[in-house]
């Protein structure tokens, strides 16, 4: 999955081609307003403008590069190359996510953000030794798969608004975008492999309801499509 070359594209283009990649995997279109509010979430260090009028700039750029094409709808989307190119990014992210929460002990609030740093800086060689010395990963810290791991998805894996009242169920994957959030994930050890109960599901209210242990946590249903969970 890596790429082989010492000269990758530029930050900017491989933060951009992370972000397409992360909310197609959200099942999210993919549009140029959409990855201008997208870049807001992240970290300030990543140095992107998230003015509509750069966004478009830096699509047409890529575009011209063939990493990408949008349609008549303004939809955005990967090239053979371009995902060849994104799943590399997507690879070398979760593996930093691993890395920086396995073997540097980092805070799993922090894990996302440090990642967004470390992501760049692995040579292929280096790709492949995080690798070996984490024992082939097949997930990051919030269960998303890595890209050229021997992942296997659950089919029974729903998304938590989707899940079934009295019914109890393992957290399988987790958004990691928004940081207030993850931390309320972290603090509550709603994290993946935690035993869950579905308690209520209003879409009336846009709520539901859960128990973790002896804790009750209410999510929105925006969120909860968002969160993934198997039956237990």
């Amino acid at each position: 999955m890596s790429t082989t070359r010492e000269n990758r594209l530029s930050m900017a283009m491989e933060n951009y081609l992370l972000s397409i990649i992360r909310l197609q995997e959200q099942d999210t279109r993919v549009t140029a307003v959409q990855l201008s509010e997208h870049f807001k979430s992240l970290p300030m260090g990543e140095g992107l403008g998230t003015s509509l009028p750069s966004v478009s700039a830096m699509i047409r750029r890529m575009t011209r590069e063939k990493l990408v094409t949008t349609s008549s709808e303004k939809e955005i989307s990967l090239t053979k190359s371009g995902l060849t190119e994104a799943e590399s990014i997507l690879r070398r992210h979760r593996l930093a996510e691993r890395l920086a929460v396995d073997v540097l002990k980092v805070d799993l609030k922090r894990a996302h953000e440090e990642a967004h740093r470390l992501e760049h800086a692995f040579s292929p060689y280096l790709e492949s030794r995080v690798v070996d010395i984490l024992d082939h990963p097949t997930t990051c810290p919030f269960g998303h798969p890595i890209p050229g791991s021997n992942y296997v998805p659950n089919r029974f894996s729903v998304s938590l608004n989707k899940a079934k009242v009295s019914h109890d169920y393992l957290v399988d994957m987790l958004p990691e975008d928004d940081m207030e959030l993850l931390g309320y994930f972290v603090d509550n050890d709603f994290l993946p492999g935690a035993r869950i109960q579905i308690t209520d599901l209003s879409n009336a209210r846009g709520v539901i309801t859960l128990k973790l242990g002896n804790k009750e946590l209410v999510f929105s249903m925006g969120i909860s499509n968002l969160i993934r969970v198997t039956p237990a």
